[in-house]
């Protein structure tokens, strides 16, 4: 039986070569994801280990701690804590660390590094360890910086140069006095460094006189336990926590495993929607090749050979198969990490050096899925095959499903549908976070009875395509026949198209739907022209908005400006809003009351105020950030948005009792309106700053919705595996099938039917399977979308379904464009089939 199976495979290479290139893609899939995130994870966690040499102990303050009507204060971490910790028994070099937002711009003034890896710091003393100088000296006052290597080299910047830079808003023009080398992942990332002396850091970062971080390296024969146990037992309780070098370097390596776990992950899901297509492709494929054999397998049986033999022999062939498309798959995969990792580094971003990684459980895994998706996939036909009794096998009796079996498959395909369903609608009625499991079970529990239901499904969708078909006369008529004379067959082979168009038209009609909320929101909320922010989303100076007050053109302004407070024994967030102008720059739907700030009126969004029963009138006290307390007035409650909620009260009001005012955003209203000339002179005014991004409500709703466009092309890219996966599974159905018709085929020619006309009926067969497949997969989508979509609404207000009706004729143009793609070569061969050679084969 051995010798057998193995036969079978080698005499059937081409018929099984698409069954190897399904399983190899889906393998290859995996494992190329997995080469890829063990590479970069490694490069990433031996590139941070490095940054942590010189620390053995690091001390950071505690957190900000809050009781009743009062605010705790951040502790800070003084020189004279400094001092203090570098008298500590087994200290070395202690050294004050300041870090925070800092954007270059290149010589071009465009922005260097991501807009969050843009990043500055101090450089301790006159020879900081931390980072060794290769050109130039330390920087000396508020007029000099360095700058890293990396970003000198890809600006073209040298020692000299004046370069122009940003910390909170305004523009600071310093110049290079010398250029570094350093291990910073932001900076192997493709960000950048900029390093001041420590008083200049400290004064443009708003530190005050202290620092984020204090380093201490151990002196000679001192363990980094040792080090943290006598800090520990110097410092003062509350002020700051001590955590050793290895614990900082072992907790950043489980941060970027658990980034490339997120990242690996989400690839994984895409593979094993490519694996699972496939499986229909190998079941089908597995169930045409022992329905061919189907007397072969007979004649075993009558000379002796068990039931358990005839489907061990089939899962033989299985085994062989998937063992040559894991392997393959794997080389393949390992080619796809790679080139990655390339694409990466030409699409801007950097990775640190390192090798290739290919770990013996991607090896193992890349294996184990190959053989044993594909031995699962044949195992059904196989045991089919072996129930089946010799003479009725040899008289072909079985080649039609019982009465029984279908009616069998029809009752649980609706049971499963209908529940899916169920669970889906209820999903609906739950909140966002509760329904995620719920929502995802049910639709996997309706695309299995779908695909179950599928059989019974193809009578009817392909019977309405009859009137088509008739165009093209007697090709038209046998393509229709053909398509439903073995239902199970068309079933499996449109519902790996299915599967791909089902989510690709859900993500759409999500993401549109979800764009035309965002763009609603952005209209509706703000009457402004412009929101001011920085490029990272950090606060900005109250120097810009005082800029941009008294910029030519300007007629209103107003800040949304953050700040801590206790109300009812519970933190709230204020929001402090110019109360003059704040009316004519928003439009928000008051509920109660006015909408009206100044003095001590406040407003508050509707869930707020109904968290501490307020209505319009209420009266409350708060307690601010410097410990003072005020008793405020609500004047209006108002329908929150994406961009405005919360308490809102006057800078006037708030301002006094901040010690460092800062500012999320301005919002800002020109004479002229969004004009392409207004931007023009703010940018101008703010002294073409980089690290400043000035957005009309356009650029809002595309800022907002990038993110969505970005992961909706992403997944576009990743579930076109599935697609391709689902072309070879109509190649090789419709190969197979010629190959199981060919007796049909010759006697057709013999009768008249030309060359042309067997090879229309070919082309029509496959349009008429993948268009079932396409309506199938985007009927489901859009009810995903639907469903997903009322998740959505619970937190949007302005969300809607919109139906992109474009989009989903192009999805049923790409799933007929599958369908005449995938015929050429079985009707290629169809037609070139010796008529009388087909007619004396069995």
């Amino acid at each position: 039986m051995f010798r057998t199976a193995l036969r079978n495979v080698l005499a059937h290479k081409a018929r099984l070569l698409m069954t190897v290139l399904a399983v190899m893609l889906g393998v290859a899939f995996v494992s190329g994801t997995l080469v890829f995130t063990n590479t970069i994870s490694e490069a990433y966690q031996k590139s941070s280990a490095k940054g942590f040499d010189q620390v053995d102990v690091a001390l950071r303050p505690e957190g900000r701690v809050s009781h009743g009507d009062t605010i705790g204060k951040e502790p800070k971490l003084t020189p004279a804590l400094l001092d203090k910790a570098a008298k500590a028994q087994g200290a070395g070099t202690t050294i004050g660390v300041v870090s925070g937002f800092t954007a270059i711009a290149d010589k071009d003034g465009k922005l260097i590094g991501g807009d969050f890896q843009s990043q500055g710091g101090n450089y301790w003393g006159t020879k900081d360890p931390r980072y060794p100088i290769v050109d130039g000296h330390a920087p000396r006052g508020q007029n000099e910086v360095l700058i890293d290597s990396e970003t000198a080299r890809r600006a073209a910047y040298k020692v000299g140069d004046t370069v122009r830079l940003s910390i909170d808003g305004p523009v600071l023009t310093p110049r290079i006095a010398g250029v570094f080398t350093t291990d910073d992942g932001n900076v192997a990332a493709g960000g950048s460094l900029a390093l001041f002396d420590t008083a200049t850091a400290q004064r443009l970062f708003h530190k005050d006189g202290s620092y984020d971080e204090i380093d201490v390296k151990a002196a000679s024969g001192t363990g980094q336990i040792a080090l943290r146990n006598a800090l520990d037992e110097i410092l003062p309780k509350g002020v700051a926590s001590t955590t050793t070098g290895k614990q900082l370097a072992d907790d950043q390596a489980r941060q970027i495993a658990a980034a490339t776990s997120d990242m690996r992950t989400g690839l994984l899901v895409f593979a094993g929607i490519a694996l699972f297509v496939g499986t229909f492709i190998i079941a089908n494929t597995f169930t045409m090749l022992v329905a061919q054999r189907s007397k072969e397998l007979a004649l075993l049986r009558a000379v002796g050979a068990s039931r358990r033999q005839v489907t061990r022999s089939v899962l033989i062939e299985a085994f062989v198969v998937g063992a040559v498309a894991a392997v393959t798959g794997l080389l393949a995969g390992i080619g796809i990490g790679a080139g990655l990792r390339t694409l990466v580094g030409r699409l801007g971003g950097t990775i640190p050096d390192g090798p290739l990684v290919v770990s013996p459980g991607t090896v193992a895994t890349a294996l184990a899925v190959g053989i044993l998706i594909t031995m699962l996939a044949a195992w059904l036909p196989g045991r089919r095959a072996a129930k089946i009794p010799p003479v009725a096998a040899m008289g072909s009796v079985h080649a039609k499903a019982t009465t029984r079996s279908l009616v069998l498959r029809n009752t649980i395909g609706a049971l499963l549908a209908s529940a899916g369903t169920a669970v889906i609608l209820y999903s609906t009625t739950l909140n966002a976070s509760d329904a995620q499991g719920p929502m995802g079970l049910g639709a996997a529990i309706l695309v299995i009875g779908v695909f179950v239901l599928t059989p019974l499904l193809s009578r009817p969708l392909i019977a309405a395509a009859a009137p088509l078909l008739r165009v093209f006369g007697v090709a038209g008529k046998l393509a229709r026949q053909n398509s439903v004379r073995n239902p199970r067959r068309t079933a499996a082979t449109a519902s790996a198209l299915m599967i791909g168009l089902t989510l690709i038209t859900a993500l759409t009609v999500m993401a549109g739907s979800l764009q035309t909320a965002i763009d609603k929101m952005a209209s509706s909320a703000l009457k402004a022209d412009y929101a001011v922010t920085m490029a990272n989303g950090n606060d900005l100076s109250p120097d810009v908005e005082n800029t941009l007050k008294s910029t030519d053109g300007v007629i209103a302004t107003s800040p949304l400006r953050n700040a801590p407070s206790r109300i009812d024994g519970q933190t709230e967030f204020l929001t402090g809003v110019d109360g003059a102008t704040i009316g004519k720059l928003t439009a928000l739907t008051v509920d109660d009351g006015t909408f009206q700030v100044g003095g001590t009126r406040v407003v508050a969004d509707h869930d707020t105020a109904t968290a501490h029963h307020w209505t319009a009138g209420s009266r409350f006290t708060v307690s601010y950030e410097d410990g003072r307390k005020q008793q405020l007035t609500v004047a209006g409650i108002y329908q929150s948005t994406e961009m405005m909620r919360g308490i809102m009260l006057d800078t006037a009001t708030l301002a006094p009792h901040q010690s460092e005012p800062s500012d999320m955003q301005v919002l800002v209203k020109t004479s002229g309106g969004a004009t392409v000339s207004a931007k023009d002179t703010l940018v101008k005014a703010l002294g073409d700053n980089p690290a400043i991004r000035i957005m009309d409500k356009k650029d809002i709703s595309h800022r907002i919705g990038q993110m969505f466009t970005l992961m909706l092309n992403m997944l576009y890219g990743l579930l076109a595996m599935a697609v391709i996966v689902a072309v070879l599974g109509v190649i090789n159905t419709l190969a197979m099938s010629v190959f199981e018709r060919a007796q049909e085929i010759g006697m057709l020619r013999a009768i008249g039917l030309d060359r042309r006309g067997i090879k229309r009926m070919v082309r029509l067969e496959s349009l008429v399977i993948s268009l079932f497949g396409g309506v199938l997969g985007i009927g489901l989508g859009v009810f995903f979308g639907w469903a997903a979509g009322e998740l959505l609404g619970t937190r949007l207000a302005t969300y809607e379904l919109i139906l992109p009706w474009g989009r989903m004729a192009i999805f049923l143009l790409l799933a007929a464009t599958v369908g005449v793609l995938a015929a050429l070569w079985p009707a290629r061969r169809a037609a070139r089939l010796n008529m009388l050679t087909a007619i004396k084969s069995e």
